[in-house]
């Protein structure tokens, strides 16, 4: 129950300020809503400190996820693939389908067989995601604790600046700082030892359910992911039943198809983005498992622990997802490049 209702902040943070919705994030993805890339900023600058305060008080160790150098960029690209094509994350495309997005759902199916395809070829896979080198984080490669305070706060105060300044560039409201400070409170919180001792994340949840829905618990890739994708699939269910509460109460739960800026660029077929949701959903999740972490879990999570891992795996993510935006949505797409999207 306690993993719910993480959960269920997680989600209620998240739809706050509409992070979880499909033109918010595919928004960012043609360069209309910087949103997404300011919360994440906001939240890593913010949380770098917190957990440099919580080390202090000897609250949190490091969860550092492991460097496979081939693992994390492929992963990333893979990943960032996925998220442009669903234009969901593996925790927002719960809480949308909360809301009542049946794309969603679909993606949600997609990621289901991602994981599972996974789960099938990892032994296969697992010796070329190398080589492995090391759980490093900054904190490792700088050994004196002052230099690393001083090192660690400049870093803080540039992933902060950089939100800032995307806000100058485009003003939307406030909506997105008050959600990276809650994000960046929830995640401190979670990794403290007096609460749960781990960080919050998603796309193992995946993999966890479609194997127990296939019966594949004897599968070599369960033993990895039995434990977090259990946790993690908890913090979720509370994410889709923040997602349905917060929708009924605002009057604004609907069973809808296909959202409005997939609509502007490709035309309201609800067969052609179920088409892509279950393409980009299976993508998301193959690459969310080959890089071994997806946004909350590795981008957010690891970038307030200055894990070089997940600040590969972020460059790589926003590389990959903003050019199959570029391609997929204004190349590709029914309208110009210059079509402006309302993110009122």
């Amino acid at each position: 129950m306690e993993l719910v209702l993480w959960g269920f902040l997680f989600g209620a943070i998240l739809q706050f300020a509409r992070l979880n919705c499909f033109d918010t994030i595919a928004g960012m993805a043609v360069l209309k809503d910087f949103s997404i890339a300011k919360t994440i900023a906001f939240t890593i600058g913010l949380g770098i400190l917190l957990f440099q305060a919580e080390m202090q008080l000897g609250w949190v160790d490091y969860h550092v996820k492991p460097f496979l150098l081939t693992g994390v960029i492929a992963g990333g690209l893979i990943f960032g693939v996925g998220m442009a094509l669903l234009g969901y994350c593996p925790g927002t495309v719960v809480i949308s389908l909360g809301q009542g997005r049946l794309d969603a759902f679909v993606g949600v199916m997609g990621g289901l067989c991602g994981s599972l395809v996974f789960a099938g070829v990892y032994p296969s896979l697992a010796p070329l995601l190398g080589p492995d080198l090391g759980k490093i984080s900054v904190r490792h490669l700088v050994p004196n604790p002052d230099l690393y305070g001083v090192i660690s706060t400049a870093l803080a105060l540039l992933f902060m600046g950089i939100a800032l300044f995307l806000q100058r560039l485009q003003r939307q409201g406030w909506r997105w700082l008050y959600a990276a400070v809650c994000l960046a409170l929830l995640n401190a919180l979670l990794t403290a030892s007096w609460a749960t001792g781990r960080p919050m994340g998603a796309s193992s949840a995946f993999p966890f359910a479609a194997m127990v829905l296939t019966g594949m618990e004897g599968a070599a890739y369960w033993q990895k992911i039995e434990s977090a994708g259990a946790w993690e699939l908890l913090f979720l269910f509370g994410a889709l039943l923040a997602g349905f509460a917060f929708a009924i109460a605002g009057g604004r739960f609907q069973l809808s198809s296909v959202p409005d800026l997939w609509v502007r660029y490709h035309g309201n077929s609800p067969g052609k983005r179920f088409f892509w949701a279950f393409v980009g959903g299976f993508f998301l999740l193959f690459g969310a498992r080959t890089a071994g972490g997806c946004t909350s879990g590795h981008i957010i999570s690891g970038g307030m622990q200055l894990a070089l891992s997940s600040l590969v795996f972020a460059v790589t993510v926003f590389a990959s997802f903003l050019a199959t935006g570029y391609y997929f949505y204004r190349v590709r797409g029914r309208q110009p490049v210059g079509a402006v999207l309302n993110t009122n």
